[in-house]
């Protein structure tokens, strides 16, 4: 693969999901909902692999965090998810396996991970299951939209980029 392209790639999925933190959001629970982020996780982790997915988690939560419009907790959530959704396509080859990637790893092992995070990096003392349904509804809402988006991208050239 072209290092070219896919940084290319990777820029653009970087500047969806930040544009996309500004003009889509909704408040859900303790923590609002990014649903773009987690589309964005879905379709990066199908098309470039959780490697490349993880690294644009990251750095659309740093542009978040920089341009404040996001917490510390887009770290633990989006890279976890982007993993899982990326490491579960490569496994299994089918994309409905992105989607419970970046659910489960968002949803739920990112919404515990947050807690301590929060505590040590955020001052905040939450229980162990605050961010779990904040986390979940955003992460799964967007699942799906991710899945939608790329599950109707006809050609498979596209995809493998």
């Amino acid at each position: 693969m072209n290092r070219t392209r896919l940084l290319t790639t990777m820029a653009v999925f970087v500047a969806i999901g930040t544009i996309g933190a500004q003009i889509l959001w909704f408040p859900a629970g303790v923590a609002r909902a990014y649903p773009v982020q987690h589309a964005v996780n879905v379709m990066a982790g199908v098309m470039l692999g959780p490697g490349p997915a993880v690294v644009i988690a990251f750095m659309i939560g740093l542009l978040r965090n920089l341009l404040g419009i996001g917490t510390l907790l887009a770290f633990p959530g989006g890279m976890i998810g982007a993993f899982l959704a990326g490491y579960l396509y490569l496994k299994f080859g089918k994309k409905g396996w992105a989607v419970v990637g970046e659910s489960l790893g968002t949803g739920i092992v990112g919404s515990l991970f947050a807690v301590p995070f929060a505590k040590i990096l955020m001052g905040s003392s939450v229980g162990a299951f605050a961010f779990l349904p904040s986390f979940l509804v955003s992460s799964i809402t967007g699942a799906f939209i991710g899945w939608f988006i790329i599950s109707r991208v006809k050609q498979e050239n596209l995809i493998r980029i």
